[in-house]
């Protein structure tokens, strides 16, 4: 059985105004473009006046034959009305409401569960992972923090939000 190592769980939150069908292909694009496999496992979406919109997704990457990053985002917005912003002189369409994203990053080892059909196996798994590639086990979460806090810092960016 594959092992999870989380190596980062942060929240973005932005109540006011936001435009989601572009910040929606921003994070899309970030990760497709960073080589990741997207899936979008949720999409619900309520309409009482005000939308309440859910989203889920799950992005992999697979760094190795022994190490895969998964990133999961977790969109929940409330009250999302349809709005319109003076920019630069100009009228924009945009949207206003709360926004919430969790993201989480995952370091995973033997994906494929290759080290996991004898007992024995198992064991030597174990010494692999703590003597032989200890190292490069941390650099991996090391490398993966760095890449899921630049998407975090994107999306912050993107909302015009503060690292605070």
């Amino acid at each position: 059985m594959s092992e999870k190592l989380n190596v980062v769980n942060q929240t973005i939150k932005k109540k006011g105004h936001f435009n989601f069908k572009d910040l929606y292909e921003f994070c899309f694009l970030w990760l497709k473009e960073n080589g990741y496999e997207v899936a979008e496992r949720e999409y619900t979406e309520k309409d009482t006046g005000a939308k309440e919109v859910i989203i889920r997704w799950e992005a992999e990457k697979k760094v190795t034959d022994y190490f895969k990053w998964d990133i999961d985002m977790k969109w929940h917005i409330l009250q999302m009305t349809d709005a319109k912003v003076e920019r630069n002189g100009k009228q924009e369409e945009t949207n206003k409401g709360q926004l919430k994203i969790v993201v989480k990053a995952d370091v995973v080892t033997d994906y494929e569960g290759r080290w996991e059909t004898k007992p024995f196996q198992k064991f030597i798994r174990g010494v692999y992972d703590r003597y032989i590639i200890k190292s490069r086990s941390d650099q991996q979460e090391i490398d993966l923090e760095v890449r899921a806090s630049k998407l975090i810092s994107d999306i912050k960016s993107f909302l015009e939000l503060s690292d605070k």
